[in-house]
């Protein structure tokens, strides 16, 4: 009885294992956004992630929210000063969402400043 049981928790944990390395290694999609950075915090109880929004409308009715991995230090170096600035991100979008890598299934790769064009011809 105890070596099925044994076998029954190592075959949840392999289970586990493979989901968790499928949805932190395969891209569901990769893209890029742009508009303006409207948040940016690291925020959590237990599981402290970084988390921002991106207006990408006039009125801010179109919100795209996402997340950066604590080990990207040189991209959340460079949200924090383009904080309230026009950028142009790229992402990777995972297959689910993980509650300990972020809030969102949207996860930055880098980050550029760039020109708003509502304010281009001023």
């Amino acid at each position: 009885m105890k070596k099925i049981l044994a076998l029954i928790i190592i075959v949840i944990m392999a289970i586990f294992a493979g989901w968790y390395a499928f949805v932190y290694y395969a891209a569901y999609s990769e893209g890029t956004r742009s508009g303006e950075l409207i948040k940016f915090s690291n925020k959590g109880v237990v599981f402290k992630t970084w988390e921002g929004e991106i207006s990408q409308g006039i009125s801010g009715a179109q919100i795209f929210s996402f997340s950066v991995q604590d080990n990207e230090e040189d991209i959340i170096k460079k949200l924090e000063q383009f904080q309230g600035k026009y950028v142009k991100v790229k992402y990777k979008e995972r297959f689910a969402k993980v509650s300990w890598l972020g809030d969102t299934k949207y996860f930055i790769i880098d980050v550029v400043e760039e020109e708003s064009p509502h304010f281009r011809n001023k």
